[in-house]
């Protein structure tokens, strides 16, 4: 099939809100859970340990501690089913995937460092 034809096909079903989030960020997504003849909004907390694929299928993986267990998602980016996404803190790494997380326990499981802003040096 002709490259261009894909392109324009693909452009309609982008997401609109260009989410703003990088690994290592805290992010809050809502995604659209039915059940039955409802819909209703279900938040999935945690840490973007990784981000993978370009255009279309574009996904991140978020990883949280549920009752003591890690717990991790793969969601979509250009998903109709995530609503949006919210980031709740930058975090501040130095790695593309964060798959050391899997083998902390604890706080160490959740802890990425926040980033700091750059502030201007005080002028006298």
């Amino acid at each position: 099939m002709n490259q261009a034809l894909l392109n324009k096909i693909e452009s309609v079903q982008f997401r609109k809100d260009d989410a703003k989030f990088n690994v290592g960020d805290s992010v809050r997504v809502h995604t659209k859970v039915i059940e039955g003849d409802k819909e209703r909004i279900q938040i999935f907390s945690g840490v973007v340990i990784g981000k993978r694929g370009g255009g279309i299928n574009e996904t991140f993986t978020v990883r949280r501690i549920s009752y003591g267990e890690g717990v991790e998602r793969i969601f979509p980016l250009h998903s109709p089913r995530v609503e949006k996404i919210e980031v709740d803190r930058h975090g501040d790494v130095r790695r593309a995937k964060l798959t050391y997380l899997r083998k902390r326990i604890g706080k160490g499981a959740t802890l990425v460092k926040e980033k700091e802003e750059k502030q201007a040096p005080a002028s006298k």
